[in-house]
């Protein structure tokens, strides 16, 4: 017997993926949910080494620890994570 094919809600932000309580309530998000392609992209999204500075950033052990755990759990590296959260918080500064 196949299944209908679900029908996946786009996540076109970050910021529209809520905190879980626990690995079932994220399992039960995923399973309705799909990344857009253009977050995915930008996401993944590689600036040619010219175009980008480095800097460097003092966290709390325990602060990137969390950062890093969201990042394995959207499969995305962490500096990629954060320079993603960056861009979308600058934009929504420059709208207002």
């Amino acid at each position: 017997m196949e299944s209908a094919p679900i029908d996946l809600k786009p996540v076109r932000a970050w910021k529209d993926v809520p905190a879980f309580d626990g690995e079932e309530a994220e399992g039960n998000y995923w399973a309705a949910h799909q990344l857009d392609a253009r977050l995915m992209q930008a996401s993944i999204h590689r600036a040619d080494v010219r175009e980008s500075t480095t800097i460097t950033l003092r966290f709390d052990p325990r602060m990137l620890s969390r950062i890093k755990r969201v990042a394995r759990r959207r499969y995305l590296n962490y500096q990629s994570m954060i320079k993603q959260w960056l861009s979308e918080r600058m934009e929504q500064e420059l709208k207002d």
